[in-house]
């Protein structure tokens, strides 16, 4: 449970940052400007490379490794093998975080159209 918590933490700023650098309007000019790069481009790397923020799940390996780097946070092992343990770890519940988000966000939005139509037919 010690190491538990740090974990769900840790996730949170993780799903914060990579789901908005690839969904918020705040970077929707960069969204897409990588989304037409990546399709565009006949680099493999500059394919892959471009990809990468345009895909909320590929982007947050990469906040995870800075993030590792920035709290020297282990799991389980100190060590590579708690750093390799700690990586998936976060990816992994970060992932589960935005998976939640972006369910009640498609909550919210059909609840505002059902109630935008019922007005209408009032």
């Amino acid at each position: 449970m010690n190491t538990l918590l740090p974990l769900l933490i840790l996730a949170i700023p993780v799903a914060c940052v990579a789901w908005t650098v690839t969904h918020e309007e705040l970077f929707r000019e960069l969204h897409e400007y990588c989304l037409t790069r990546s399709k565009r481009s006949n680099s493999f790397i500059a394919k892959k490379l471009y990809y990468l923020f345009t895909c909320e799940y590929c982007f947050s390996h990469y906040v995870t490794i800075a993030l590792l780097f920035m709290t020297q946070y282990t799991l389980l092992f100190s060590g590579w093998r708690g750093y390799i343990i700690a990586f998936f770890s976060i990816v992994f519940i970060a992932n589960v975080y935005m998976s939640l988000f972006s369910k009640i966000k498609v909550d919210v939005r059909k609840e505002r159209l059902e109630i935008k139509q019922l007005e209408e037919t009032l």
